[in-house]
């Protein structure tokens, strides 16, 4: 059974910083475009930020841009990581990655139904 294995949930106060993980458990990130979406309550999912395995080629909507980083683990190359920093009250969601063959594409890594392989979830919360 091939599944996204989630972690790092957290608590963390406005500007503050937080990495997720998101770990491929029974097949090899080797050509994968690996995406983190997001939900808050009341509102769509939508679509952070996408990492292409086979060249690392990123891409981030403008709500994040700039304050978190996609990237995949230099030793494993089979974990992805979502780093966030100078989080807003705003940012608060579960957080989710999902993938699918064969990388990001620019028209489409923003979309769910486009990944197939998704993550149980992780909550992030931002608070004072």
């Amino acid at each position: 059974q091939v599944q996204l294995v989630e972690s790092g949930e957290g608590l963390v106060q406005p500007g503050g910083s937080l990495r997720l993980s998101c770990a491929a458990d029974g097949f090899i990130l080797d050509a994968y475009g690996i995406a983190w979406f997001r939900q808050a309550p009341g509102k769509e999912r939508e679509g952070i930020s996408c990492i292409s395995s086979i060249d690392g080629t990123t891409y981030y909507s403008d709500s994040v841009k700039g304050r978190f980083t996609v990237a995949t683990d230099n030793t494993t190359k089979n974990t992805v990581y979502l780093q966030m920093s100078n989080l807003r009250p705003d940012d608060a969601a579960v957080y989710y990655c999902a993938a699918e063959r064969l990388r990001c594409y620019p028209n489409s890594w923003h979309e769910a139904q486009y990944y197939g392989i998704w993550g149980q979830g992780t909550q992030v919360a931002v608070s004072s």
